[in-house]
C-alpha cells in the first residue's frame, strides 16, 4: 500500500481507505473464522538491496558513515552472538551504532533539505475517507493487499508463533481480528496501514525477545517519539545507514526462513519427506521469481496438488526408484519397517538400492505406541 501510495501520489484519504477495506475484509475472516480457508497454504533480497545502497570498500567516493565495511561489523556481531541474544541485544547495540552515525552525519554532512529534530507537542487529528477515495485506495491499493496480509500476515505468523511459543498457540481467527481492529481505529487518525507481521515477529524473537514486554515497551516508544517529535525525525532516519539496516533486515529474513526446517517434523517417509521439501521450494522460488507472494503460493498448491493425486490415483509415486522408505525403529513403533518387509528396490543393500538419495539419519529415537 505504502509503495503504490508513494508512485501514484495517492492523497491521505485514499490511502487510509485502502487500509480500513484490507482491514475489514481481514476482520471478517478473523470473526466468521472462514480465515481457516486459505490456511493450506522477501527479506533476503530487500536486504541485499539495502546494503548494495552503500558504497563500496574504500576507494573513491567512499562514505565513512554508509559503507560495506560497517556491514561487515554489524554482521559478525549478529553471528558472534547469535545465540546469546537474550543476554546480548545484538540488536540494540548495532541499532545504537547505526544511530551514532546518522547523529554525527545528520550535523556534519547533512542531506540537501533535511529536517532536524525538534521537540515539541504533536497532535493528531481524524481522516475520514470519502466514498470516491475509499473505492480509489482500495482498487488501486488495497485488493492487492488482501491475499499478502492473509498469508504473511496471519496464517505464517500463527504458524511462526505457534512454533517458537508452542505453550501459548496463536489463533489465526485472533490474528485477522486484531489486524483488522488495529487498522479501522488506526487509520481513522491518519495512521499508515500496518500488519503484526511473521517477519516481525522472527526478528524480535532472534534478537532475544521472549516475552509482550518487548512489544509494550516499543509501542510506548513509539507513542512518545510521535507525540513529541513527530515528523522533525525524518531527517535523523534518513541519515541512519542502510548497510547496518540492511544486516539486520537479512537476519530476520534468515530467522523467518529457518521455520521451513520444521516442514518434515514427524514424517518418517522419506519419500514424502522429499515431496514437501519440492513443495516449500517451488513456492520459495516461484514467489523470488515473480516477485509475488500469490504466484508463489499458486504454484506450491499446484505442486501439492499434484503429488496429491499421483499418490491418490496413480498408486506410488516412486514408481521409477527415486526415494528410499526410511527403516523405522521396530520395537514399538506402529509403522515399523523391516529390511525383509521392504521390497527389494527400496532395501539398503549397495546391490539391491540404486537410488542416489540416501536414507536420513535418525538422530533420536522415534516414539513407543
Amino acid at each position: 500500500i505504502a509503495a503504490i501510495a508513494l508512485t501514484n501520489k495517492m492523497s491521505m484519504g485514499a490511502v487510509m481507505g485502502a487500509g480500513m477495506s484490507v482491514s475489514a475484509i481481514i476482520m471478517v475472516l478473523g470473526i466468521t473464522r472462514t480465515i481457516y480457508l486459505v490456511k493450506p497454504v522477501s527479506f533476503g533480497g530487500k536486504a541485499a538491496e539495502l546494503v548494495l545502497k552503500a558504497n563500496s570498500f574504500g576507494g573513491e567516493g567512499w562514505d565513512w558513515a554508509n559503507n560495506y565495511e560497517w556491514a561487515c561489523v554489524a554482521f559478525i556481531i549478529v553471528f558472534l552472538f547469535y545465540y546469546r541474544a537474550k543476554r546480548v541485544p545484538t540488536a540494540i547495540i548495532i541499532f545504537m551504532i547505526g544511530l551514532i552515525i546518522a547523529f554525527i552525519k545528520l550535523y556534519t554532512n547533512p542531506p540537501p533539505k533535511v529536517v532536524y529534530p525538534k521537540i515539541g507537542v504533536y497532535t493528531i487529528s481524524t481522516v475520514v475517507p470519502t466514498p470516491e477515495e475509499f473505492k480509489h485506495g482500495f482498487l488501486s491499493a488495497g485488493l492487492g493487499q488482501i491475499p499478502l496480509t492473509a498469508l504473511n500476515s496471519v496464517i505464517a505468523l500463527a504458524a511462526l508463533a505457534n512454533d517458537l511459543f508452542p505453550e501459548k498457540p496463536a489463533g489465526t481467527p485472533t490474528i485477522s481480528v486484531s489486524i483488522g481492529a488495529m487498522n479501522l481505529i488506526g487509520c481513522f487518525f491518519g495512521s499508515m496501514p500496518f500488519c503484526h507481521g511473521s517477519g516481525g515477529l522472527a526478528a524480535q524473537y532472534r534478537f532475544g525477545a521472549r516475552t509482550e514486554v518487548s512489544i509494550i515497551i516499543l509501542g510506548t516508544l513509539k507513542i512518545f517519539f510521535g507525540l513529541f517529535f513527530g515528523s522533525s525525525l525524518s531527517g535523523l532516519i534518513q541519515c541512519f545507514p542502510t548497510a547496518i539496516l540492511g544486516v539486520m533486515l537479512f537476519v530476520s529474513g534468515i530467522e523467518l526462513g529457518a521455520v521451513a526446517r520444521t516442514v518434515n517434523d514427524g514424517v518418517y517417509d522419506d519419500q514424502k519427506r522429499h515431496a514437501n521439501f519440492i513443495v516449500m521450494i517451488t513456492t520459495a522460488g516461484m514467489l523470488v521469481g515473480f516477485k509475488n507472494d500469490g504466484i508463489g503460493f499458486l504454484g506450491g498448491m499446484v505442486a501439492a496438488g499434484c503429488f496429491y493425486l499421483a499418490a491418490r490415483f496413480g498408486g506410488s509415486m516412486d514408481d521409477d526408484n527415486t526415494g528410499v522408505m526410511v527403516q523405522q525403529q521396530q520395537d514399538g513403533h506402529p509403522h515399523a519397517a523391516t529390511q525383509d518387509s521392504l521390497p527389494a528396490s527400496h532395501r539398503s543393500d549397495d546391490e539391491d538400492n540404486s537410488s542416489i538419495r540416501k536414507v536420513p539419519v535418525q538422530t533420536e529415537q522415534q516414539p513407543r505406541a
